[in-house]
């Protein structure tokens, strides 16, 4: 679990990625070593995963987002196909799921033409059975995971 501390830690880095361990460590008002030991603990739990930019597909030219169902042959499973996945480009996220399909995937393509032959792309795919896409049309409330570290460090109990 992680604790206040580490909820405020987190939320300098999400606010200000560029700051450094010596201006987190005077603005959380703890030594430098403690800033340095909490990166050093949440990496190693796999708390903190990354420290790169955050891009937006939008801003590269790739406009339209979807997500696909897929219904793959079971007797080749999902790790194959995940790798095969991996190389289209397009291709943010996938995930096994439950439901009416067995996985979900997360596109970008340049337009509604370019989502159809991203779409092609995955339906060629050795051990693609069908897929269901839908298109996104906004996004009111984006990826975040800042409200979860809050309540995480709040149920910690510590300060």
């Amino acid at each position: 679990m992680i604790d206040t501390l580490d909820g405020r830690l987190i939320g300098l880095l999400m606010a200000e990625p560029r700051v450094g361990v010596l201006e987190a460590s005077r603005r959380l008002g703890v030594a430098r070593g403690t800033v340095q030991a909490r990166l050093d603990r949440m990496q190693a739990r796999g708390v903190i995963t990354g420290y790169g930019p955050d891009i937006a597909p939008a801003a590269l030219g790739y406009g339209v987002m979807a997500f696909i169902t897929l219904e793959i042959r079971q007797a080749g499973g999902h790790d194959p196909l995940a790798d095969r996945l991996a190389a289209i480009a397009e291709v943010l996220e996938a995930h096994t799921i439950t439901g009416a399909g067995d996985m979900l995937c997360r596109v970008v393509a340049r337009s509604n033409a370019d989502l159809q032959r991203v779409i092609d792309s995955i339906v060629g795919l050795d051990g693609v059975v069908r897929t269901s896409t839908v298109i996104v049309l906004d996004s009111p409330l984006p990826h975040r995971v800042l409200p979860l570290v809050s309540a995480a460090a709040a149920d910690s109990g510590q300060v």
